[in-house]
């Protein structure tokens, strides 16, 4: 074997495994492997998982936090506004250094997938070429999915549907869409329609940015799921933000998560924006808008969380850190049940990774040796402690390496020098 992972727990709730690596793949799991290798890697008891995938977030505005100003009001739409001012002094070069620059925190903490949605209503497609370069450099160690994302509406902005069907001729890989930013309602449901049925034809995945509003009558989730049915798209449609959803009425919603489900729709929650941006015009009581999550786990909808921003517009921090994103989705939802906050760990992990199609994911014999060793003994505990990467192997060979979250106390009236394992 080329590397043997000793002593390992895993998120199915196997502990103190063996894992056996050779020629990239998982090529064995079980207690005390018989087996020699070139390496080994003591876990020490610590779980190994699969990496991290975000499903939702925004490469070509990542890292530009404060140009040309800062978004004073925190709002969606005045952070839309800065964007439409930053994008004509964009370079590519910017971008791609950005971009590359967010690559290596997203790799240091163990996220090796992401689905980027890329702005194509500049005419210059600028970023799309950007980070089709960045999705070339980085193949080796990261996945990167881009979305052809129409930001000022595939109607509202002249040039747009022309400009989205060039970014996909020139290989971004997903139909993207806004319809609430569209002017009217009417035409909100027909971008949908018009989007879902090129994505049809070039058998293309659609994520639409869908609902991220306040208003409980923003409802083209509702023709997003029609349109996937009538399409015949199931499986390959993911419905991103749907804030509205949290202001709905709970008879319309009753109606509304079977049709989704039926449709074979996706959701994408992203909990650290939704608990920024939305409920802004409130007063008290605040409304959290976030999507219902544990409802649409209730109903048979897959659910992935997103980071969405990171250092952007929208939102002034961030690092990379899906465990952040998942211990803010478990209180934002109120998913404190230990099988509850388990699905908020696969929402950063393997429910994102079926939606975005990644082919050899997981830790089971014959998929990609893509895995992280976390300072935790089993999901709930990573999610708790925000855990240290302690190892992350692309393909079987370790490409980032941080070590245990320890801490040296000396304190009055006790034995001097004492070392602990933060949190545990």
């Amino acid at each position: 074997m080329d590397v043997v992972i000793r002593n390992a727990n895993l998120v199915d709730g196997q502990r103190g495994v063996d894992i056996a690596i050779e020629h990239g793949r998982i090529a064995a799991i079980g207690p005390s492997l018989a087996l020699s290798a070139g390496r080994e890697i003591d876990a020490g008891g610590d779980l190994v998982s699969a990496p991290f995938v975000d499903a939702h977030f925004h490469m070509d505005a990542t890292l530009s936090y404060g140009l040309p100003r800062v978004n004073a009001s925190g709002t969606l739409l005045e952070g839309i506004a800065l964007w439409g001012e930053l994008k004509p002094d964009l370079t590519q070069q910017a971008l791609v250094e950005r971009a590359l620059q967010y690559c290596d925190w997203a790799v240091a903490r163990g996220l090796l997938a992401i689905r980027t949605h890329v702005d194509v209503c500049d005419d210059r497609l600028l970023a799309v070429e950007a980070l089709l370069e960045v999705k070339r450099l980085v193949a080796p160690y990261l996945d990167l999915q881009l979305v052809a994302f129409p930001q000022d509406g595939v109607l509202r902005s002249p040039t747009a549907l022309a400009n989205l069907k060039r970014a996909i001729a020139l290989g971004v890989d997903v139909v993207g869409g806004i319809p609430h930013f569209e002017r009217t309602m009417a035409d909100g449901a027909a971008s949908v329609r018009i989007l879902c049925e090129f994505a049809a034809e070039q058998g293309l995945m659609v994520d639409m940015h869908c609902d991220e509003s306040d208003d409980p009558m923003s409802r083209h989730i509702e023709t997003l799921a029609y349109e996937s049915n009538r399409l015949g798209l199931h499986g390959r449609v993911t419905g991103s933000h749907l804030t509205s959803m949290h202001s709905m009425d709970n008879y319309y919603v009753s109606k509304l998560l079977p049709l989704i489900r039926e449709a074979g729709v996706a959701a994408i929650a992203n909990p650290l924006i939704n608990i920024t941006l939305q409920g802004r015009h409130d007063t008290y009581p605040k409304r959290r808008g976030m999507t219902r999550v544990p409802e649409m786990l209730a109903a048979g909808i897959p659910v992935a969380f997103g980071h969405d921003c990171v250092m952007d517009p929208w939102y002034s921090l961030g690092s990379g850190d899906m465990l952040e994103v998942a211990h803010m989705g478990l209180h934002v939802a109120q998913m404190t049940g230990q099988d509850a906050m388990r699905a908020c760990f696969a929402a950063v992990t393997s429910t994102p990774a079926a939606i975005l199609g990644l082919q050899g994911y997981g830790v089971a014999v014959g998929c990609h040796a893509d895995l992280v060793l976390l300072d935790a003994a089993d999901p709930v505990e990573a999610i708790r402690l925000r855990a240290a990467r302690r190892m992350v192997m692309r393909r079987g060979v370790v490409i980032a390496e941080s070590p245990r979250a320890h801490a040296r106390l000396s304190l009055p009236g006790r034995p001097d020098g004492v070392n602990f394992r933060l949190g545990r």
